[in-house]
């Protein structure tokens, strides 16, 4: 029975998994590859920027345009429940909730909420594309360049979110390790950890802040519904980046441990005929 139970806790957990991942490449591609090139390839523009301009309204008639009002207001409140989701359920309160009530898939629960909320978000979110646009990078050879440019940067950033989530180890982020660690009776994993660690993960609610502010300001055109999902992502970012000068110094000691043991490993491994040379002196 209890074998069975351990498999279906990890199927469950590996599907929860495949779910969140493929809606993190959703999310990457909402919000970098259909902002820098967007209707067919042109980077926020039509094929005539003439014509697309002759399209768009005026600041004023586009802010008192019904249509327009009510596309704004219906992004925001797919933010609004995406940010109440995603805080609410990190509460204290809801999470011993949940904990009494899933267990050891606690955090299984978060992630998937957190992604199904995303695919709420990026399924329903309506651009608007007859408002005028803040900044659009249409004439050559900008037109060109800057996309290119917009994109690897994009990618440069990806890749260091990526990295950071990694370092701060994605498998218990997304739920894998506690059910791992339940199958094989070791607890929970986050008790294990100092309470250094537990202090900063308390705090630490979204470890990519700068990288993320790039990928969201960082485009070719800006839209009236791209400067919302800017914006609100901005200050929702804001207000959840609470670590103190503690949190600061634990992680320069970490980091300076890392950069310590990569540099005795590198030093280990630089000369290997020293230490073969080194193993037979010993034999």
């Amino acid at each position: 029975m209890a074998v069975l139970q351990s498999a279906a806790l990890a199927c469950v957990s590996l599907a929860n998994f495949i779910f969140v991942s493929w809606s993190t490449v959703q999310f990457m591609a909402f919000v970098s590859l259909r902002q820098i090139y967007r209707d067919g390839g042109r980077p926020g523009a039509t094929a005539d920027p003439q014509t697309d301009a002759h399209e768009r309204m005026d600041w004023g008639s586009a802010l008192g345009d019904r249509e327009v009002l009510l596309t704004l207001l219906f992004n925001l409140a797919l933010l609004m429940f995406f940010i109440l989701q995603h805080s609410l359920m990190a509460t204290e309160t809801v999470k011993n909730w949940t904990l009494a009530a899933f267990g050891v898939l606690q955090r299984s629960l978060y992630v998937f909420c957190t992604a199904a909320s995303l695919q709420l978000l990026m399924g329903y979110w309506k651009p608007i594309q007859t408002a005028p646009l803040l900044w659009n990078v249409c004439r050559e050879p900008y037109a060109t360049w800057f996309p290119l440019i917009c994109f690897i940067v994009h990618i440069i950033a990806w890749l260091i979110i990526f990295s950071i989530v990694l370092i701060f180890d994605y498998a218990e982020l997304m739920g894998l390790k506690q059910v791992y660690y339940h199958c094989l009776a070791l607890g929970d994993p986050m008790e294990l950890k100092s309470q250094r660690a537990q202090r900063l993960y308390s705090h630490l609610r979204h470890p990519v802040f700068l990288e993320f502010l790039v990928i969201l300001w960082l485009v070719p055109s800006l839209s009236l519904d791209r400067l919302l999902l800017s914006a609100t992502f901005t200050l929702y970012l804001i207000c959840g980046h609470g670590l103190d000068q503690q949190d600061y110094h634990y992680l320069r000691s970490q980091l300076n441990k890392k950069f310590e043991i990569f540099s005795r490993e590198e030093a280990a491994y630089a000369h290997p005929a020293n230490r073969n040379g080194m193993g037979e002196h010993q034999e």
